[in-house]
């Protein structure tokens, strides 16, 4: 349920059956602000929270910090809001603030020369970054109506490391500003300025996909509801998670969600899907960068 002027009330609507029975679906959130990082060393300090098919690693860098990885097993995304960087993967690149890269398979090395605070997002291909996630047990029930992550095609000239700016103006009709690659579909949403109008929420779920919302500055609340399937079991009370930044809830299907934002000032947050979404892909113009990277056709 969107607001009229809201462009995703011309996206396509579900057609799919009622809820199944059995879910066990719960929500994970990371209130990074309050708990205690589970690196804290010459690098900076480092929170992680997976989802179904995903690991958000958040840092905070000290100055001259190098985040490596050896043997990568598939592309992944790093995102930075508010410090530059220098990245080597296969080429090299430097990216200023108000950036994302798309950083290859393999070996890498993202370099802040001035520290401060990276978002970076893996699979959970990545093994040793899953049992760093103080909830890396949350999925050892099955989540059987979240199929397992694919990967979509590879661009025709193969992965390399590619940089983007978000610093890109609003258009109408266009819902944030929205990044794909083979993993990840990232969607920088604007901020906003102060509280948003409580009589334009848009309610709404997704059936068989999570969605990631990680907050980097501001307040924002949460509110879940959880359907009424034929099976009490799957039944929840009502929540609302009020959050600082930084911070990260994953939103399970099919719960219905809408976020707030409530704090004074700016509120800033960033939408993540893991592979990423067809509906999103078919509306021509929502992917930025939809020239670097071929759509799922089996989707």
């Amino acid at each position: 349920m969107y607001d009229k002027k809201d462009p995703r009330s011309t996206l396509a609507s579900s057609a799919s059956a009622k809820p199944k029975t059995g879910l066990i679906a719960e929500e994970q959130l990371g209130l990074f602000y309050q708990e205690e990082p589970q690196i804290n060393d010459e690098t900076g300090k480092t929170w992680f929270l997976r989802g179904h098919n995903f690991v958000l690693a958040y840092t905070e860098a000290q100055p001259g910090a190098t985040l490596r990885r050896t043997g990568q097993a598939d592309e992944y995304v790093a995102i930075f809001p508010t410090a530059g960087a220098a990245i080597e993967a296969d080429t090299s690149a430097r990216v200023a603030p108000l950036s994302l890269a798309m950083i290859p398979p393999g070996d890498s090395a993202i370099t802040l020369p001035e520290g401060g605070p990276v978002y970076r997002l893996f699979t959970t291909r990545s093994q040793d970054l899953v049992d760093l996630c103080p909830n890396a047990h949350a999925y050892d029930t099955p989540r059987t109506h979240v199929p397992d992550f694919a990967p979509w095609p590879e661009p025709p000239e193969g992965l390399t490391l590619r940089t983007y700016s978000y610093d890109v103006p609003a258009e109408d009709g266009r819902f944030g500003r929205i990044f794909r690659c083979t993993t990840f579909m990232v969607n920088m949403l604007y901020p906003y300025d102060g509280p948003r109008d409580p009589s334009k929420m848009s309610p709404h779920h997704h059936d068989d996909f999570e969605q990631f919302s990680i907050l980097i500055e501001g307040e924002y609340d949460h509110h879940l509801r959880w359907p009424w399937t034929t099976d009490m079991a799957d039944w929840r009370e009502d929540k609302t998670h009020h959050v600082g930044a930084p911070s990260a809830l994953v939103i399970p299907p099919p719960v219905i969600h809408t976020s707030r934002a409530c704090g004074a000032g700016t509120n800033k947050l960033i939408d993540v899907f893991c592979p990423p979404r067809e509906d999103f892909s078919a509306k021509p113009g929502w992917v930025l960068n939809a020239a670097d990277y071929p759509v799922d056709q089996d989707a």
